[in-house]
């Protein structure tokens, strides 16, 4: 008899969902992992003839999924959750959300709210997340300490703020922290010019010779309203995806965030160039923005990746909601039950997002010589019960709250719901402080 495989972990579960190929179920198998790698996927009986593993979990009642990833959000602000609810797009950020940063954000404030969001997202089965914010070095901090895996936005705005003084300084700092961290296994980075309206061309140029030297994702709130729409009409004469097409900007490397209010000669121009889109359904129905047009992406064979958006304007960082309702908002507006089927909206929290963000052969599916990056779900409760298909029940029926186990490269995060790499208690101190100094010199 041949001598058994070593091996760091032995996860068995009752279904393994790897996602590619689409709509597979793996009942009663078992993943391996080493090194942070997934060595091997196979039947349970089978895993425990060939391999010796360092400690092997039997998740009996749990399916396996590859880890969720949130293709956008602005990690930091969570610390503004709930502030300044139920106001519109422009009103909120002019009057209220970038008064309240130009008063409240620096390093720390960035280093707090992204560990709270980490912590959040963890506990909800993200393994992943685009990052778009200001102090990006401290955003690096928190998610390292906090064992995460994150894309970090290079930001670029045309206003000066704590962080930088303008466009030279911003790409300045965030092309030195790219340098700091390009080989970390943890980090990757995208540009992120935060939209047309607060972007000049010149910035725009410059992003995209950057991009391309670098073969790096330029990340992009796109036509999220209909008054950033009219306000860039106004201002250039064209609509904010046009200028961008006559920049140069629309290429496989763009994710395009929102892209609610699109005409079909421009879904087809974002076919035409291979462009990526990241649709937020939740962030769009509460600030009142609409809804995109995502079975006509889908169509057009658009990738089509999910986010929550930050946390001040969802104000959730929950990518089972997100699968839910884009699922139902897909058959709603198509007036098709079929449109936008469970397996796909698995397909686009996970692989989509890792696509998009030039991850697709690391992270994204539950394949040999991947990361392990892995989410397990809970179906003992009983209202999860019975269960005909698990896909579908990831996207109807299951909730964050069903999230039982974490790994992220190999290393568990989270046990049987519990955080291992993050102090609650000292996230809920710091999050009171904010809170405290916000409420203080808010207007509200």
């Amino acid at each position: 008899m041949n001598d058994l495989i070593q091996a760091d972990t032995l996860i068995e579960a009752k279904w393994i969902i790897p996602v590619e190929p689409d709509g597979v179920i793996l009942t009663q198998h078992a993943i391996v992992i080493s090194d942070g790698i997934i060595t091997d996927i196979l039947p349970t009986p089978k895993a425990k003839l060939r391999y010796e593993p360092q400690q092997t979990i039997t998740l009996n009642n749990h399916a396996l999924i590859p880890g969720l990833i949130n293709l956008h959000t602005h990690a930091a602000m969570t610390l503004l959750r709930g502030f300044a609810d139920d106001l519109p797009l422009m009103e909120w950020l002019n009057d209220h959300i970038w008064p309240a940063e130009r008063q409240h954000v620096n390093a720390q404030f960035v280093y707090d709210g992204t560990k709270l969001a980490c912590a959040e997202m963890i506990r909800g089965g993200i393994t992943c997340f685009n990052d778009m914010y200001f102090f990006p070095e401290s955003s690096i901090d928190a998610i390292i300490n906090s064992g995460m895996r994150a894309a970090i936005g290079i930001v670029v705005i045309d206003f000066p703020t704590a962080y930088a003084s303008d466009t030279d300084d911003y790409l300045a700092k965030g092309m030195d922290l790219r340098d700091q961290y390009y080989q970390h296994p943890l980090i990757s980075f995208c540009f992120a010019p935060h939209a047309p309206y607060t972007v000049s061309d010149g910035a725009f140029n410059r992003i995209l010779t950057y991009a391309e030297q670098l073969n790096t994702p330029i990340h992009i709130h796109l036509h999220e309203s209909l008054d950033e729409i009219r306000f860039n009409f106004e201002s250039t004469g064209i609509r904010p995806i046009e200028r961008l097409h006559q920049l140069g900007i629309l290429s496989p490397a763009m994710i395009a965030v929102h892209m609610v209010h699109l005409t079909e000669q421009e879904i087809r121009l974002v076919q035409d160039y291979g462009c990526n889109i990241v649709h937020c359904p939740s962030s769009n129905l509460k600030l009142a923005n609409g809804i995109a047009p995502v079975p006509s992406f889908l169509d057009h064979g658009i990738n089509v990746g999910l986010g929550t958006d930050g946390a001040a304007s969802n104000n959730r960082l929950d990518m089972f909601e997100e699968m839910r309702q884009a699922a139902l908002l897909a058959k709603a507006t198509s007036g098709k039950a079929d449109s936008l089927p469970a397996a796909q909206a698995l397909k686009m929290a996970t692989l989509n997002g890792a696509n998009a963000l030039g991850l697709g052969g690391k992270i994204g599916s539950l394949t040999i010589g991947k990361a392990a990056d892995i989410t397990a779900i809970s179906f003992s409760d009983i209202d999860l019960a019975p269960c005909y298909n698990p896909i579908s029940h990831l996207v109807y029926t299951a909730s964050r709250e069903h999230v039982s186990h974490v790994w992220i490269n190999g290393k568990m995060l989270l046990q049987e719901g519990e955080l291992t790499a993050v102090n609650p208690l000292e996230l809920q101190q710091r999050s009171e402080f904010w809170y405290k100094r916000i409420k203080a010199t808010s207007k509200l």
